[in-house]
């Protein structure tokens, strides 16, 4: 049977976030679940042992004083899970350079502020397990979602760097890849791009067509956000867990063929998905 661990989650307020720190505690395991907004996760409070916190990944004092809460309350944070994020959509030449940095600050920098908190306490300890929330899209570029995905695939770059950089101090990185999953954040998301529908500028023929994919193409074989949770405490309660764990058929099947096709062959791919034809 695995061994009680003390997880600290970011991003509990609803989605993977609120549906890992459920099974997180129903396995047995201490759980502290965070969110920017407490009243939104103050029905977890007391729930199986759940204890909540306030917490805002992008202001380092909230962000030290969480961790230092739990190091006195718990003696210890085995579990990081880097769950906090959001989609910015829209296109690379629209989204607003402010837009671009808060897409940043949340989705990396975070992520980079929450461990750098919890690895000097996994140190002390000789173990620890980070887990990052990445998606399908940290491997393969949506267009339309610029900021989201470059986010994403500079959290796996940092991950796959953190990983070795922190193995010899007994500490375990895990990238969490989902594909569609039925949450508030996919709702967020396609309101994102309904606000650029009708709106004018070069990209307004393509606006539609995007919604349309976000809603039909690309949340084909979508699965609630019970099955990521699962998935993500099956590699914290594992001796050896894989580096990536790819979530739903589509970033079972995406991010493999990513590798073996071509750029171009992608390039078609998104056009004819998005039916895109030469504009101007």
């Amino acid at each position: 049977m695995p061994r009680q661990r003390a997880i600290l989650i970011t991003g509990c307020s609803s989605g993977i976030g609120r549906a890992t720190a459920l099974e997180a505690s129903a396995r047995g395991h201490v759980v502290v679940a965070t969110a920017r907004s407490l009243p939104s996760i103050s029905d977890l409070e007391g729930s199986r042992g759940i204890r909540t916190a306030q917490l805002d990944v992008t202001v380092d004092a909230s962000v030290a004083r969480a961790v230092a809460a739990m190091e006195l309350t718990e003696g210890r944070v085995d579990v990081l899970v880097n769950n906090a994020g959001y989609g910015q959509y829209g296109a690379v030449e629209d989204v607003s350079a402010e837009d671009w940095k808060a897409q940043f600050d949340v989705n990396l920098f975070g992520a980079l502020a929450m461990i750098r908190a919890v690895l000097p306490v996994m140190r002390k300890a000789g173990s620890g397990t980070i887990v990052n929330v990445s998606s399908v899209v940290g491997k393969i570029a949506i267009p339309f979602a610029g900021p989201y995905c470059s986010s994403k695939h500079a959290l796996e770059a940092m991950s796959d760097c953190l990983r070795v950089e922190v193995e010899g101090f007994g500490v375990r990185v895990v990238v969490i890849e989902p594909g569609p999953i039925g949450t508030k954040f996919g709702d967020r998301a396609r309101a994102s791009v309904a606000k650029l529908v009708g709106r004018p500028g070069p990209y307004a023929k393509i606006y539609e067509n995007a919604e349309r994919a976000m809603e039909e193409d690309f949340q084909k074989g979508s699965l609630p956000p019970e099955a990521v949770a699962k998935v993500i405490l099956d590699a914290i309660d594992a001796d050896r867990p894989k580096t990536r764990y790819a979530v739903t058929t589509m970033a079972k099947t995406l991010i493999p063929l990513r590798r073996l096709l071509s750029d171009r062959a992608i390039d078609r791919q998104m056009r004819k998905t998005l039916r895109i034809r030469k504009l101007g």
